[in-house]
């Protein structure tokens, strides 16, 4: 009933994004193009497809065969404005908590920087950096001033986006026939067993275009992470209980992986992107407290974590079991291998120009 009322609203919203594309793709607003490798990874959701861990596997990817890779991504959250070049000692407050991410797995290997205008980001990178190879926008989609050379578009595998509506009836930023401008679309987030029935179901929805490519992927978790040493731990047989919190858009997947993994789940859930209080993490405190259990312990996600390590607030936990899981981007049959070569093409047949 209530998409009912607000779907006024979203043909409102439609309405302004259908002219801004009409703008851009009749060259009243100018799109630039780059004579470097540029990789778009993006969703036409409001969050949570998995953006982050695939951007993370196209670096693995490319920094095996030794490419100077950069990542380009807005920052959301930070403090700071304009373009920003990440340091080692960089923190979330400073690029975001994402970008912080990459920082924390990548930094001695890529470059990275944040900038809300692309086009100035992307042409400091240039600028600064003659060597470099390939450079990633994170969630770049709607961005339409750059135009990439190569597109990404990741739609989660319980809401796809041919089944959902435009904020604020549904989850949508950007109309459903923006997903063409695509040249991969990934259903993220799916089942680790995959029938070749719901692959060809799916295929049919989305409506592929002939241009484009189909691939399925799901997440696999690593061992977990103590937030307060950065050392490994391997998962208790069964925790009695495991107190979640998480400030992500989807943390769906996660729940259902830590429900099997303890008698009692309890998940405290914030916004997505949020900078944890001190009353908040004071309640994950007296959260973890209430449980009547010696074998307990508290884990939140990778993202989340970055938001906490430079937080003054950490040691509030500094007693406790508190751990974070990460998580990386594995793909269904023969779809990775094909992604790959798909991906390495590209980028091998469109070398920067010097």
């Amino acid at each position: 009933m209530w998409r009912l009322v607000l779907l006024p609203l979203s043909w409102l919203f439609g309405l302004g994004i259908r002219i801004r594309h009409f703008l851009f793709n009749v060259g009243i607003l100018p799109v630039k193009s780059y004579d470097i490798p540029v990789i778009s990874v993006g969703n036409l959701s409001l969050g949570g497809s998995g953006k982050t861990p695939h951007t993370e596997y196209l670096v693995r990817l490319l920094l095996k065969e030794k490419m100077n890779v950069a990542i380009l991504s807005r920052g959301y959250g930070r403090k700071t404005k304009g373009y920003y070049k990440a340091k080692t000692e960089s923190d979330s407050t400073q690029i975001g908590d994402e970008p912080t991410q990459f920082l924390t797995k990548f930094g001695k290997h890529i470059t990275l920087a944040v900038d809300e205008n692309r086009r100035e980001g992307i042409e400091k990178l240039m600028k600064e950096d003659e060597n470099l190879d390939v450079i990633l926008l994170d969630d770049a989609m709607q961005h339409r001033y750059v135009k990439p050379a190569f597109s990404m578009l990741l739609t989660d595998y319980r809401k796809l986006y041919s089944d959902d509506y435009l904020f604020p009836a549904g989850g949508l930023r950007d109309v459903k026939s923006a997903a063409k401008r695509a040249d991969v679309i990934i259903v993220s987030k799916t089942e680790k067993m995959l029938s070749p029935i719901v692959r060809k179901d799916i295929h049919k929805k989305l409506n592929i275009a002939g241009h484009q490519k189909l691939y399925f992927s799901y997440l696999h978790y690593e061992k977990l992470v103590s937030l307060h040493d950065l050392q490994k731990k391997n998962f208790e047989k069964k925790y009695s209980t495991i107190i979640l919190f998480s400030g992500v858009a989807n943390p769906y997947p996660l729940k259902d992986y830590l429900r099997y993994r303890c008698r009692e789940l309890i998940s405290l859930d914030f916004p997505d992107h949020h900078f944890y209080t001190k009353k908040d993490v004071e309640l994950i405190v007296k959260t973890y407290e209430d449980q009547f259990t010696r074998n307990k312990a508290i884990i939140t996600t990778e993202k989340d974590a970055m938001r906490l390590i430079n937080s003054p607030y950490l040691r509030v936990l500094k007693d406790l079991p508190v751990f974070f899981l990460p998580i990386e981007v594995r793909f269904h049959g023969h779809d990775g291998e094909d992604f790959n070569d798909q991906i390495l093409k590209y980028v091998r047949k469109n070398p920067r120009k010097r």
